[in-house]
């Protein structure tokens, strides 16, 4: 199995600011499909605040290359209009894939 790596950012958006949140995740795509070491990208929704991004990687460098790419760089921005807290990013081990 080569997707070895991955990340999980969970992300608490400001009462009433789900949707832009939402919005600005759906954008996030198309820089994540930019993306040579990114193997897969989800954004997802658990709540009405709640929302969060996972994305696989083959190694280190991937990962290492998504954690200072465009898309961090793009919630930076966006951070304090939209979450109410700093993004929960945790790097996590794949340990099976299908």
């Amino acid at each position: 199995m080569s997707v070895n790596r991955g990340l999980l950012a969970l992300l608490e958006a400001k009462p009433g600011k789900g949707d832009e949140l939402a919005a600005f995740l759906e954008q996030g795509r198309a820089l994540a499909e930019e993306e040579s070491g990114t193997v897969t990208w989800y954004a997802f929704k658990i709540g009405d605040s709640t929302y969060g991004i996972f994305d696989t990687f083959n190694d280190e460098e991937g990962r290492q290359a998504h954690l200072n790419g465009r898309i961090p760089e793009a919630l930076g921005q966006v951070a304090s209009d939209l979450l109410a807290a700093e993004p929960d990013i945790r790097p996590v081990e794949i340990l099976a894939a299908k």
